[in-house]
């Protein structure tokens, strides 16, 4: 996800200090990955630089303290971002099909990989699922979209151990 198209939506319903964008993308969207306060601000200086946001001084007692009001242009560009669609990602060359084959060129025990990798992907299921039945609404769709994700990933581990000895003969080793 885009943290910097994140921050200037968050904008739309009105100026906010840093702080806030970070507790309210925290809230929203980063329950597994919170935002460093640095990464609120660096974002925020990028866009503030390319003229998506500009700052408005609250005086007051002490220093002044920024607030962050989105541009026309900012509008413009979250507005595109939504309605962009994201390219799907294939996964072609995925990091477990990388240590799958390894496995067999080293002869290493490939089937012994898949099912370590089984056990992590059951074992972070059932947190998921454990999640989802305690959660709110925002819970329940970020659990089932990693549930899904996951759930191709077993039938693609399955598939993978019902074809070893298959992919072994044609690196040339054995399991």
């Amino acid at each position: 996800m885009s943290v910097s198209f994140a921050l200037l939506g968050l904008l739309e319903n009105g100026p906010r200090h840093g702080y806030d964008l970070k507790r309210t993308y925290d809230d929203t969207f980063g329950r597994d990955r919170s935002l460093h306060y640095g990464q609120v601000y660096s974002t925020m200086a990028r866009l503030l630089k390319n003229g998506l946001v500009e700052v408005e001084s609250e005086p007051g007692d002490g220093p002044d303290r920024k607030r962050y009001a989105i541009t026309d242009a900012g509008i413009t560009d979250v507005a595109e971002w939504i309605t962009r669609p994201e390219k799907p990602e294939p996964y072609l060359q995925s990091t477990l099909y990388t240590k799958v084959v390894l496995a067999l060129l080293t002869g290493r025990d490939a089937a012994e990989v898949l099912d370590s990798q089984r056990g992590e992907h059951l074992r972070l299921m059932r947190e998921l699922t454990r999640r989802k039945a305690t959660g709110d609404l925002a819970d329940e769709l970020i659990c089932d979209h990693a549930l899904f994700h996951l759930e191709a990933d077993l039938r693609w581990l399955e598939l993978t151990t019902a074809r070893l000895d298959r992919l072994a003969a044609t690196y040339g080793e054995s399991r």
